[in-house]
This record gives C-alpha cells, sequence and structure tokens, in this order.
C-alpha cells in the first residue's frame, strides 16, 4: 500500500515537473518570437521637414538605415512620381542604400547628384539612377504626411499614390 501512495505521488512530482517545464519553453519561445522592443519602437518615426534647407541633405536613422531627406532646390524639375510635396516644398525622401550593392551614396550639392563610391552609381535629385550599376532608384520608405511632417514606417495616400504610379 505504501508503495502505491509513493509511486502515484512521484507520478504527480514528475507530470508537475513536466508542466512547469513545458509552459516555460512556451514562454521562451514566445519571448524569441516578438520583435524586441528596439524594432518595435523604431517602426514609425516622425519627422518636421520644416527646418530643412534648400539643397541641404538631411539624414535619419529609421528601422536601421539612413533614410537621406533632401529639400529640392526651385531649379529641380519636379518629378511628380519621386517628389514629396508639402505646401510649396518638394522633398526627396529615400533610403539611402544603392541598390546595387547597398552601399550609402553620398551627396554632391554642387553637381545636384547622390554619387556611391563603390562602383560609380549616380543618381540625380529625385534619387533615380542616371549611370553606372544600379538597377533601380533609390527606394521610398512608407511614409504618411502630417502637416509638415512626415511619418515614416506608415503607409499613407500619398505613399500609396506613389507606388501605384511606379507599377504603372
Amino acid at each position: 500500500m505504501a508503495d502505491k501512495n509513493r509511486r502515484a505521488f512521484m507520478g504527480k512530482i514528475l507530470a508537475g515537473t513536466a508542466g512547469v517545464a513545458a509552459v516555460a519553453s512556451l514562454y521562451a519561445m514566445k519571448r524569441t518570437w516578438d520583435p524586441l522592443p528596439s524594432v518595435v519602437s523604431a517602426g514609425f518615426t516622425t519627422i518636421d521637414l520644416s527646418p530643412l534647407e534648400a539643397g541641404k541633405l538631411s539624414i535619419v536613422k529609421w528601422q536601421g538605415k539612413p533614410v537621406f531627406l533632401l529639400k529640392l532646390t526651385p531649379d529641380i524639375a519636379l518629378d511628380v512620381n519621386r517628389d514629396i510635396v508639402i505646401g510649396e516644398n518638394r522633398y526627396t525622401v529615400v533610403i539611402g542604400l544603392c541598390t546595387h550593392l547597398g552601399c550609402i551614396p553620398e551627396w554632391r550639392e554642387g553637381e545636384k547628384i547622390f554619387h556611391c563610391a563603390c562602383h560609380g552609381g549616380q543618381y540625380d535629385a529625385h534619387a533615380k539612377q542616371t549611370f553606372g550599376p544600379p538597377p533601380r532608384p533609390l527606394d521610398i520608405p512608407p511614409f504618411a504626411i502630417q502637416g509638415t511632417s512626415i511619418v515614416l514606417g506608415e503607409e499613407g495616400p500619398e505613399y500609396k499614390k506613389m507606388t501605384a504610379q511606379a507599377k504603372a
């Protein structure tokens, strides 16, 4: 009789230990599947474009990538497929990674081009490839316009219109 009670007790201990281990394993798996807090917080970034100077490049970091913000000067022709228009101002907002090999191009203000030193690729002020090996223009991050600010990471109507025109 004592042997049966001991066997039942040991069975309950084993079942309890296995249950706790299963719950701990599930919790650990869930934690590895969740995005890191730094990734979640970097999902949406609001940037006020009003202090930007015309022709001067400003760089912000979004999701670990450089984003180029360029207020276009009046002498640069309008590109309805690439320019972001807020009031009377026009902006180029692109992810600053060359579409050839991922290098970071530099802005040459005097020439009004983005130049990638890795393989000589060039992009115009609208970030469209004009020379060299880049296969496509610099990528435009998802954005939404809020007053004089832009929210990176949110797909607003302007972004959806821009991507629809690019696909057509």
